[in-house]
């Protein structure tokens, strides 16, 4: 009878330290991180063209631009308001996954995107 309940109890904390490390490591490389951004609009570019970011992360994304623009990052719907001098800063959590166009508003003009990986 010792045998079998020391056996049970050795169960018992076995699936508690497996359960637990589950969920202490699930979250390792699953976003969630905190990401900085720098994008410089001019003309009808920005640099970098294509940014890339995991679900969950916690971006914050800073636009200049060469002249008064809109940028629009779309299926977020955020607005960056940026003028020479004046960059635009936005924080977000990367909630969406998929390929989310950045456009110059005012002229419809492509951009870039930000790609938002599961």
């Amino acid at each position: 009878m010792r045998r079998s309940r020391a056996l049970l109890i050795a169960i018992v904390v076995a699936g508690f330290v497996a359960v637990g490390g589950f969920v202490a490591f699930r979250g390792i490389g699953a976003g969630g991180r905190q990401v900085t951004v720098n994008a410089t609009v001019t003309g009808s570019s920005m640099k970098p063209d294509r940014i890339t970011v995991r679900q969950g992360d916690h971006v914050t994304m800073t636009v200049s631009a060469d002249r008064a623009e809109e940028i629009h990052l779309h299926g977020y719907d955020i607005k960056f308001e940026a003028a020479p001098g004046k960059p635009a800063t936005h924080t977000f959590t990367a909630d969406k996954t998929g390929s989310f166009d950045i456009e110059i508003e005012d002229r419809s003009t492509g951009v870039g995107s930000l790609v938002v990986q599961p």
